[in-house]
């Protein structure tokens, strides 16, 4: 009965062949024969019905039966609990009431002066029988410590023991109990009464007796009964309208029936061979007989599954959902061309579901082979449309020629390109070929392997395809000379592997000819033909401007790459202040204008700079170099970052007031961080201009990023910059790098920064090890921008190689200055150089003394060069120039240049720098 209700319940009103429908009057239902009402007439139907579910022997009947057996349970369950409930409840108020009671006649007046009366009976016993009849207790007993009873219900009880617990009331605590007394069963309460010293003086107990308790649970019991009744009642008439109702359903038929009327619907059912199929209204499969599971492949569970859900062609799952009306409607599904019909039901005001009936057309086989083969073609050049191309690369785009057309349209692909068109060129002549791309159904074919170098013999069809540029077809390899010439040894293996046809398409956009794609057939008996050879040529046909476009992409890419390489520094200058490494990875993409450079500067100082262009191509390549050639020059200007930064900035002003005429040109925008690290004092100056900020890697592996003020991006202009000064000890790390390393489209760049600082803390000391554990650490998940990373370690000039003193503005200095510069020399083992640096000293600090103001100091640095500075407090810098033959003085600058190996002049708030740079003997 249950499987019968649960697959449908059209099923269940279905009639056995050559069954007839008794007709209705009075609205009365049709009944089948052999049922309950056979030969009452259909008058009496409904007395019947609820005889026939009454009897037990229907389906309703067991049912009702059930029904009221259930009920009866309920409600006697029902009536015991709330029995159980109120002798509970009413326990606890006599508990409740008892307790009150002892406890108000312990404390009443009198009661504690009582016990200790002569007689303290004939005291107490009126007041506590007044008060056990105005209260409805059974009894109040007053006893002294020892439970002798002062009074009782009872006198001849009067000066007996107490029957009950007294320990907690003599210890000063009030408490209930249930036992069996001198009254017989009974709840009773023992409380204290206590002197004002809080001594226990004597008790008080009161109680009521069980029957008087369960007396009140009796009295409540009628109306709990009366409900119980009531409920029954009702759940009664509930359960005979739920028979009613399964009486209606089943049409009176008992267990026996409806199983021999379900076997033989069942039988017929899955007997016939048309596809049968009912779907409710909600697009529910409720009904597949076996050959709608053999048609549609439907799977074991498919009852009960949404239509839509069961893996079918959209077409077909779509007109079984949708309910509409179909005649004949022919469906493709699998290898099979099915004749759907299908109707509407309704099913006594329940939502709307259908009726399908499946036919296997075999006659319009052949009609629907040549329909799937039409179809898998525009199928096959849709899904190259979509999957061919979908990147710039060219050995992708052929790997992607090749994987589309594996296994629908032949069981091996190759593509072959040439060396140029690889490499981004236009190819001329082509004769040389390097296999880019193999695809096949398995890994074991003896064809040319991916990379391998295909020197083509004029004869084979490759070579003839490529010079007419036209494709040919081979229908027989093995009778195929031109073809076997290419490769003899080879040749034989291919046919000896079973690969019997092939077709050879160039690879061409206009007259540009850049390789072949070769098609193989090894598993079908049937060679290609010509509707074949012509869907082959559109497939190419479409790859080709792909990967035309990939290879003038390329092109375009290294040219790009070519010129920001150059651009970028091949080699670090050698200097002692910082040990610096350095990465740098182009975008895949486009490159872009990530650059970095390290400058030596003056009195052992060092410039580490890293900026970034905006955009990619050549443009920002372009922008790049500029920038990078306008920060080389004005650095030797020897001007503080933020001064440097002014100059930039007013610099791609000027680039985007030029290019605002060019509508095409995009408007520049570029970001930068310029750093200035002196390692006398140890101290870094910072400025940057919309760049992320710097990390510092201290050498107890603190890191953190200090707070340099970011400015505005370069180009902006009408905003200053800033500086920041860093004193950093020996061995930190400063680490500079643009935004690619720390931000992409999935990663924003307050994570990129926290993984940064991760990196640092736990990487190796050195900048190569570092550079090497930040891109471990924070790799870019696709490289859409470039990155620049650099990391310089500290060195502090030792003390002992920088001396520093101060000149008096005498013109007799001079001597005592040349002394002291022979001694220091001396020192450092720097004779040789005495007579070029007494010859500077005294040029230089004659001239601080004669044309500027003090005071004048002079300090000279034992690096990697000899350098000689002298300072004072003007700002007016002195020009070398050639003297005439007439003139005192003017030579001493010129002398200077040609001793020394660079000189130059630095400003300060304070005044300027004279300095010189002496290589060491």
């Amino acid at each position: 009965m249950v499987r019968l209700l649960g697959r449908s319940r059209a099923q269940s009103t279905r009639r056995p062949h050559g069954q007839r429908e008794q007709g209705r009057d009075d609205g009365a239902r049709r009944v089948p024969h052999g049922s309950a009402a056979d030969g009452e007439g259909p008058r009496w139907w409904p007395l019947a019905g609820l005889r026939s579910a009454l009897s037990g022997r229907s389906v309703a009947g067991q049912v009702f039966l059930l029904q009221v057996v259930i009920v009866l349970v309920l409600v006697v369950s029902a009536v015991v609990a709330l029995v159980l409930q109120v002798r509970h409840d009413s326990t606890k108020e006599a508990k409740n009431r008892s307790l009150a009671v002892a406890e108000t006649f312990a404390n009443a007046p009198g009661t504690r002066e009582a016990l200790s009366a002569d007689d303290p009976t004939a005291v107490l016993q009126p007041r506590a029988e007044a008060a056990r009849i105005q209260s409805g207790v059974d009894f109040i007993v007053v006893m002294n410590t020892d439970g002798i009873r002062y009074t009782h219900p009872k006198p001849d009880r009067i000066g007996k023991q107490f029957v009950g617990t007294l320990e907690p009331a003599l210890k000063g605590e009030s408490f209930t109990e249930e036992i069996t007394g001198t009254l017989g069963p009974l709840v009773q309460a023992v409380v204290p009464v206590k002197d004002p010293d809080g001594k226990v003086v004597g008790l008080v107990s009161a109680g009521i007796t069980t029957e008087k308790v369960g007396g009140v649970a009796e009295q409540q019991l009628p109306l709990v009964l009366a409900a119980a009744a009531a409920a029954l009642a009702l759940a009664t008439a509930g359960t005979a309208l739920v028979s009613k109702r399964l009486l209606r359903q089943t049409h009176g038929l008992g267990p026996s029936e409806m199983t021999r009327m379900y076997e033989h619907h069942d039988a017929v059912l899955h007997a016939v061979r048309e596809g049968v199929m009912i779907v409710g209204g909600g697009g529910r499969l409720l009904l597949a007989n076996d050959e709608a599971h053999r048609l549609l492949d439907l799977p074991e569970n498919a009852e009960g599954q949404d239509v839509s859900a069961l893996g079918l062609e959209a077409p077909m799952a779509d007109l079984l959902a949708s309910g509409r009306i179909a005649n004949d409607e022919v469906h493709l599904v699998g290898e099979r061309l099915l004749a759907v019909n299908q109707r509407p039901t309704d099913l006594q005001g329940e939502p709307t579901g259908s009726v399908a009936t499946l036919r296997d057309s075999t006659e319009l086989r052949a009609l629907s082979g040549r329909a799937e083969s039409a179809r898998g073609r525009l199928k096959l050049l849709y899904d190259a449309g979509v999957g061919v191309g979908t990147s710039l690369d060219v050995t992708r785009t052929a790997e992607e020629l090749a994987e589309v057309a594996v296994p629908r349209f032949a069981d091996f692909v190759t593509v072959d390109l040439a060396p140029a068109a690889l490499s981004g060129e236009e190819p001329e002549a082509v004769t040389t070929l390097r296999r880019t791309a193999l695809s096949g159904i398995r890994k074991d074919a003896p064809l040319y392997k991916v990379g391998e170098k295909i020197d083509l013999v004029a004869s084979s069809p490759q070579a003839l395809s490529i010079e007419s540029g036209h494709s040919i077809l081979e229908t027989d390899l093995s009778r195929s000379p031109g073809w076997q010439a290419q490769d003899l040894e080879r040749s034989a293996q291919v046919v000896e592997y079973g690969i019997h046809s092939l077709i050879t398409v160039p690879l061409r956009v206009g007259p540009l000819v850049m390789g072949v794609a070769t098609f193989w057939r090894s598993q079908k008996p049937e060679p290609f033909d010509q509707e074949e050879l012509a869907l082959a040529e559109e497939l190419v046909a479409r790859a080709a401007v792909s990967i035309d476009n990939a290879r003038r992409y390329t092109r375009e890419h290294t040219m790009a790459v070519t010129l920001q390489r150059s651009l970028l520094p091949r080699s670090l200058p050698e200097q002692s202040a910082l040990e610096v490494a350095y990465r740098y990875l182009p975008a895949q993409a486009g490159v872009g204008g990530d650059w970095f450079d390290v400058l030596p500067l003056s009195g052992s100082r060092v410039a580490v700079v890293v900026g970034d262009v905006v955009g990619h191509g050549l443009h920002a390549a372009a922008t790049m170099g500029r920038l990078r050639t306008a920060v080389h020059n004005f650095s030797a200007l020897d001007l503080p970052p933020d001064e440097i930064l002014g100059l930039l900035d007013e610099m791609v002003s000027r680039i985007d007031q030029d290019e605002a005429e060019d509508s095409s040109a995009p408007i520049t925008g570029a970001t930068c961080l310029y750093a200035i690290y002196d390692p006398v004092s140890r101290c870094c100056t910072v400025a940057r201009a919309g760049h992320p900020p710097l990390a510092v890697a201290r050498p107890d592996g603190h890191v953190d990023f200090p707070d340099v003020p970011a400015g505005p991006p370069l180009g902006l202009g009408g905003l200053p910059f800033e500086t920041a000064d860093l004193d950093l000890a020996e061995g930190s790390r400063l680490v500079l790098y643009t935004d690619g390393l720390v931000e992409d489209r999935g990663r924003d760049i307050d994570d990129g920064l926290e993984l940064l600082r991760t990196a640092l803390t736990g990487a190796d000391t050195s900048p190569q090890g570092t550079c090497r554990a930040v891109l471990d650490a924070l790799p870019p998940s696709r490289a859409s921008d470039d990155i620049a990373l650099i990391v310089a370690r500290t060195r502090a000039l030792d003390t002992g190689r920088v001396v520093d003193w101060e000149v008096p503005a005498e013109p007799a200095a001079v001597g005592q200055c040349r002394a002291d510069a022979t001694r220091k020399l001396a020192e450092w083992g720097l004779d040789d150089l005495v007579f070029t640096t007494e010859l500077i000293l005294s040029e230089l600090v004659t001239n601080a003394i004669r044309y500027g103001s003090g005071p004048i100091r002079v300090r000279l640095i034992h690096d990697r060069h000899l350098i000689c500075e002298v300072t004072d407090s003007s700002h007016t810098s002195p020009h070398l120039r050639y003297a005439a033959t007439t003139d005192e003085g003017g030579r001493g600058l010129y002398l200077i240049a040609q001793l020394t190996q660079r000189w130059g002049t630095r400003y300060s708030p304070t005044g300027k720098t004279i300095w010189t740079e002496q290589a060491l003997p």
